[in-house]
């Protein structure tokens, strides 16, 4: 909307003093000239911004021009900036208006405590893009358009019609009804119904969406947390899933906690390692799993992994035996 860009543009200009169009076309992610048109509406409003003309030249605010936003106090509005850009900058497609809320957040801070905050920021690193292994954190990317009416269909309870490509299935057209978006490990997903039926949608595999006109069939009120938790519940009693009791060395617990499903019980064990119970996608992901930590982990059950493990260590065994 243009009158969120107008406060964006009025905030800019109050955090950096002196801006370019190029710059603020740039930060605004819009075109020059409309950068150009909003600084003539600001100027008819009543805003003071001038322009200084020249090689350094910009826009400015006239000294002591301030906007208000109240109801933040300065632990509030750190742990706001310090969250905003490592989690979420990307859920729903809500990028732009996060970083329209953090121009406004420290705006917001008394200016003796701008700075500070600034700096708390940069020393916070929340979910980096690597790994302590160098392991690139793999994220869905859902096309802005597709998002965009996902995410209106759902706040406007309105039914939705999308273009989905399940695992194995090629892409078809499918009329839901939304219930709410909920994002799991930089994993999104669709909450909805389908002719009365529960169903959950994982957003990077929806190709196009069309909100349409008539109203969705669901209730006024509803506890996401809830329904997520009773869906998992299902996924993970349904399918080839296969539970796995195995004692592991600690160290090599988030290894192993990268590629299960679920952890079901946890507890530690009197030799200082660590007993679960997890679940896997199938018998033939958890021989992988388990092969992987060598070993520092033992498969307790079922006896049909540990068997599958025992044949795999004497192929390996042989292969390697002195000639």
């Amino acid at each position: 909307m243009r009158a969120d860009r107008l406060v964006s543009l009025v905030l800019l200009l109050r955090r950096h003093g002196r801006l370019t169009a190029d710059t603020l076309a740039r930060e605004l992610e819009v075109s020059t000239r409309t950068v150009l048109r909003d600084i003539e509406a600001l100027s008819a409003a009543g805003v003071p911004v001038y322009a200084e003309r020249g090689r350094h030249g910009g826009f400015s605010l006239l000294p002591g021009f301030r906007t208000e936003l109240t109801g933040l106090n300065h632990d509030e509005a750190l742990a706001l900036l310090t969250a905003g850009p490592g989690r979420g900058e990307q859920a729903f497609g809500l990028g732009p208006a996060l970083a329209s809320a953090m121009r406004k957040v420290v705006d917001a801070l008394p200016e003796t405590h701008q700075a500070t905050a600034s700096d708390a920021v940069r020393r916070f690193l929340v979910e980096p893009e690597t790994d302590l292994l160098a392991r690139r954190q793999i994220t869905d990317e859902v096309p802005g358009t597709t998002m965009g009416e996902v995410r209106r269909a759902v706040l406007a309870g309105r039914k939705l019609r999308i273009h989905y490509a399940a695992t194995g299935q090629a892409p078809r057209w499918r009329t839901v009804d939304p219930i709410g978006l909920v994002t799991v490990r930089d994993r999104a997903y669709l909450l909805a119904t389908r002719s009365g039926e529960d169903r959950t949608y994982r957003l990077s595999r929806i190709l196009a969406a069309e909100e349409l006109p008539e109203a969705a069939e669901r209730p006024g009120r509803v506890d996401l947390d809830r329904i997520w938790r009773e869906r998992s519940a299902r996924f993970l009693s349904g399918g080839d899933h296969v539970t796995v009791l195995v004692r592991m060395d600690p160290a090599r617990r988030e290894e192993l906690l990268d590629t299960v499903l679920a952890v079901r019980a946890e507890e530690p064990e009197a030799d200082g390692w660590l007993r679960l119970e997890v679940v896997f996608q199938d018998a033939r992901h958890a021989e992988w799993a388990l092969w992987q930590l060598g070993t520092d982990a033992e498969a307790l059950s079922p006896p049909s992994l540990r068997a599958a493990l025992r044949e795999r260590a004497v192929r390996v065994a042989a292969l390697y035996a002195p000639p």
